[in-house]
């Protein structure tokens, strides 16, 4: 037992992932639900970073002896920055926006707040790590960063997203955060 707890310890995780994506449906998807090669947001350049905070309220009496706390409020937000995308990826980042295709040209219209469509997504990052093992975060969310697209003439265009979590269950769960570990790495 005290060797796995070292071990565990011991982990370095290096690189990044893949991140994808899904409507949520009312039913949360399971890690193991996203697939790379069909769910892929875009591939990420800069990594994919999860922020999670809380805030605390604490009482105590005048002598400083008896302390309480409790935690009010967190929120998580899980940022990457997206660097193959296209119109439909616009529509996944923006509830505004509205897509259409028709003769080969894709159209988004983007705006409007009467345009909300109300949607949220899953969204799975994948680690991939075969010495360690991997590391999968599951999030329940909706952007909220909005975007900002810069065409220039010596750089790639890179949206970077910011994906406020929502709760994914009764227990007002907002993140999973799975890995593998002992044999299965």
């Amino acid at each position: 037992m005290a060797d796995n707890k070292r071990q565990a310890a011991d982990k370095i995780t290096l690189g990044s992932g893949d991140l994808m994506i899904k409507e949520y449906t009312g039913e949360m998807p399971v890690y193991t639900d996203f697939d790379a090669s069909t769910d892929l947001l875009g591939h990420i350049k800069g990594g994919c970073t999860l922020e999670y905070t809380g805030e605390w309220y604490e009482a105590k009496d005048d002598t400083g002896k008896v302390v309480k706390t409790i935690i009010t409020n967190e929120e998580a937000v899980l940022k990457s920055g997206v660097i193959t995308w296209n119109g439909k990826t616009l529509e996944q980042l923006c509830a505004t926006a509205r897509v259409t295709e028709t003769a080969g040209i894709r159209t988004v219209k983007i705006g409007g707040t009467a345009n909300n469509n109300g949607k949220s997504y899953a969204l799975c990052f994948h680690h991939a790590d075969a010495v360690d093992g991997d590391v999968w975060l599951v999030v329940r969310a909706k952007n909220q960063g909005g975007f900002s697209l810069a065409f220039v003439k010596d750089a790639e265009t890179v949206i970077d997203a910011e994906f406020k979590c929502l709760p994914q269950d009764d227990e007002g769960t907002l993140i999973q955060y799975i890995e593998q570990i002992g044999a299965t790495a």
